[in-house]
């Protein structure tokens, strides 16, 4: 089997498990937040529910990534994959906004008494199930170095984060009616709510920004340096007139184009521009392990650049 392929079948392994991890996730706030009658547990369940649809979005496209392409999508399908992360972080941007304002209007009306019994034991098993699992997939992503399970183990990292806070937010809300403050207690739940939104909002922000930049073929600077370095040294040792390159990154697909002019007098056959292609992109290949989509070209009319 090749590594490419066993690479991909790991990572819908791994796709796999965050789905039903998160849908457990999921119930369990949904009941747990109805129960304690909790604005900010019920958001969690949603925010799991939210993450484990976009997991099986990623898982399905993933696989799609298998294959070699079809008689429509003659180029493969590695497009979809930064279109997937981008409708993640702007579903996660929007159930962001949407849960502010809703605690925003909570607030307003005088908020409410949160169980802090239910709260806690929500916290605890979810704590330890989120951040377990996002220190699994960040293991399990250095080999991959998938798109998909980065943004996964980031979705995993927030909902543990967001689980956190709220502990912390309904003990100290608890701890001030204790101590004869109880007329703060109702605010705590749309409080720590509007407080978690605003601090996770960077994370889809950051997802959607990166996403974009893929979507509309932005070049990467890294790479556009280094295919211009390169091509510095092999003008100087062959002599080549002139050359345009043009790169892009689209999901896990580097697009590398080098259209090369050479003198007119330039003595060349098949071979030999075929030893020149391979010097290319051995060289680039220094940049890293990456897959790569590479056209080189040879001409003498500086017209074809």
């Amino acid at each position: 089997m090749a590594d490419s392929e066993k690479k991909f079948q790991s990572e819908q392994f791994v796709l796999g498990l965050s789905i039903w991890v998160t849908f457990a996730i999921a119930i369990l706030g949904v009941m747990l937040g109805l129960l304690a009658d909790s604005q900010s547990i019920i958001f969690d369940g949603l925010f799991s529910v939210i993450d484990a649809a976009m997991s099986m979005l990623a898982l399905y496209v993933s696989r799609l990534l298998l294959r070699e392409g079809s008689r429509s999508f003659q180029y493969g399908f590695w497009h979809l994959e930064p279109l997937v992360a981008a409708f993640n972080g702007i579903i996660l941007l929007t159930v962001c906004v949407y849960a502010f304002i809703n605690a925003l209007k909570g607030f307003l009306d005088g908020g409410r008494v949160v169980s802090f019994g239910s709260a806690a034991v929500y916290s605890v098993i979810v704590c330890g199930v989120c951040f377990g699992m996002y220190l699994y997939e960040r293991r399990a992503n250095r080999r991959l170095d998938s798109e998909f399970v980065r943004i996964d183990m980031k979705s995993f990292l927030m909902s543990g984060c967001i689980t956190l806070a709220l502990f912390a937010g309904f003990g100290i809300s608890r701890l001030l009616a204790e101590m004869g403050y109880a007329h703060l207690e109702p605010y705590a739940d749309p409080v720590i709510l509007m407080v978690l939104v605003l601090g996770l909002l960077p994370i889809p922000i950051g997802i959607v920004a990166k996403a974009l930049k893929e979507v509309f073929l932005i070049a990467p600077p890294e790479l556009h340096y280094h295919v211009r370095e390169v091509m510095a040294v092999m003008k100087e040792r062959h002599g080549f007139v002139d050359y345009r390159s043009y790169v892009a990154k689209s999901g896990r697909v580097y697009m590398v184009d080098i259209n090369v002019v050479v003198p007119a007098d330039f003595e060349a056959d098949i071979h030999r521009l075929d030893a020149l292609r391979q010097d290319i992109a051995k060289r680039l290949s220094e940049y890293g392990s990456l897959d790569r989509w590479l056209s080189i070209t040879f001409t003498a009319n500086p017209d074809w650049l």
